[in-house]
């Protein structure tokens, strides 16, 4: 594989897991120096070793997005560490779903606030050494809910609220060389995907099975293949594409 990330820094928050653990690995086969950021900091640790028993470069932070303080000091730390921060990905979420009537306000800011606050925290702590270093790359998640989806109105209005949050840094941090895109998943086979089948009542592959049949590729998605537009996205290749998210969903509409 290609060394397209030699000697870059990237943080990966939710990355003991899932898409982040997918994106942490696939940009330290290509070079990069891994901070892999998740609320457990033993799981942190853990995904970092997997990723240097792989032959990559990573280390394992601790830490709550949610709370500036935590994030603050968790990149501080990370350049006290590695020295610089050239890539963010913004990868932490939860969900809650319920629907509008039977959900209550604690489901609703859970997930207002890990998922679209805590990129606020986190793009806030790293822009200042972006912009002094006159480079920067920063990939939010978001996601086909953001479209509407049946039973996650705070998960739908957090994953637009991404979008509307990448579309106006790419605009502030642009003049200062630094790219700012989000990816849109549709129905990637992940934990989190697995507990929403659970939810419902259904097996796990019999929920994909259902999705699957609805997509014109007929097939779920793979984290590995999330992870391979975020590297795009993250990397000199996409060095004048900023602003977009790009849906990575089969086909689905």
């Amino acid at each position: 594989m290609s060394e397209r990330f030699a000697d870059r820094v990237a943080i990966v928050t939710g990355g003991a897991q899932g898409i982040g653990l997918a994106t942490g690995r696939r940009l330290a086969a290509e070079g990069a120096r891994v901070a892999v950021v998740d609320l457990d900091a033993d799981r942190s640790a853990a995904a970092a070793d997997e990723i240097k028993a792989a032959g990559g470069l990573a280390t394992g932070y601790g830490c709550d997005v949610t709370d500036a303080d935590a994030v603050a000091a968790m990149v501080e730390a990370v350049v006290a560490d590695h020295g610089r921060i050239d890539i963010l990905i913004n990868n932490a979420g939860i969900t809650r779903d319920n629907l509008l009537f039977k959900m209550p306000a604690d489901e609703w800011n859970a997930v207002l606030t890990t998922n679209l606050t805590s990129m606020f925290h986190c793009c806030q702590a790293v822009q200042k050494h972006m912009v002094a270093a006159r480079y920067g790359k920063i990939v939010n998640l978001s996601s086909r809910s953001a479209l509407g989806n049946r039973g996650q109105v705070n998960y739908a209005a957090a994953k637009a609220g991404v979008q509307g949050l990448t579309a106006t840094l790419a605009i502030e941090l642009g003049p200062f060389n630094i790219n700012v895109n989000a990816v849109a998943p549709g129905y990637i086979a992940t934990a989190m995907t697995a507990a929403t089948a659970t939810r419902v009542g259904a097996a796990p592959e019999d929920h994909q099975k259902m999705a699957a049949e609805v997509t014109p590729l007929r097939r779920v998605g793979q984290p590995e293949e999330v992870a391979a537009a975020i590297a795009f996205l993250a990397s000199d290749d996409a060095s004048y594409v900023s602003g977009q998210t790009l849906y990575i969903n089969g086909g689905a509409r």
